[in-house]
C-alpha cells in the first residue's frame, strides 16, 4: 500500500495532539483491515507516542516532566534556540508502528495515538504506511 500523509496543525509551543480518530478514518478510507501502520514525522523537533488518552491530566504531566528533563536553556548553543525541541524530539521517537485488526487500531483501552510539538505553532506531517497483511 502507499503512504497517506496527514497535516496537523498545532497551536503551542509545545502540546499532545490525539490524532486517534484521524487515523481511524484513513483506515476506513483506504479499507485496511488487517495489517499494520507505521507513524512516522519528517520533523526533528516533534514526535509520535502512544499513551493515556482518558485523563488530560496525562498529557500536562507529560508535557511538564518533559520540560523538567529537558528546559529552555540559555547555554544550549543552537542557534535557533530550540535545541530543548530537538532533544524532546529525540528523547519520545519519530516513529511508532501499530496493528490493525479488523480495520481497528489495536490500541489498550486507555491509550491514543498522540502527535506531539515542542517548537510550535506550526503546520506539521505525519506520514502514514499501511501495510497489509
Amino acid at each position: 500500500m502507499k503512504i497517506v500523509e496527514l497535516n496537523v496543525r498545532s497551536h503551542k509551543r509545545c502540546e499532545m495532539i490525539d490524532i486517534t480518530a484521524e487515523i481511524g478514518r484513513i483506515l476506513r478510507e483506504k479499507e485496511l483491515r488487517n495489517g499494520t501502520i507505521t507513524l512516522y514525522t519528517p520533523h526533528t523537533t516533534a514526535a509520535i507516542t502512544i499513551n493515556e488518552n482518558a485523563d488530560p491530566d496525562v498529557l500536562h504531566d507529560m508535557l511538564y516532566g518533559l520540560s523538567k528533563l529537558v528546559p529552555l536553556d540559555p547555554q544550549f548553543q543552537h542557534a535557533e534556540g530550540n535545541s530543548d525541541a530537538h532533544i524532546k524530539g529525540s528523547l519520545i521517537g519519530a516513529s511508532e508502528i501499530l496493528l490493525v485488526e479488523a480495520g481497528k487500531l489495536q490500541l489498550g483501552t486507555w491509550q491514543g495515538v498522540y502527535f506531539c510539538e515542542f517548537d510550535g505553532p506550526r503546520s506539521r506531517r505525519v506520514k502514514i504506511k499501511l501495510s497489509e497483511s
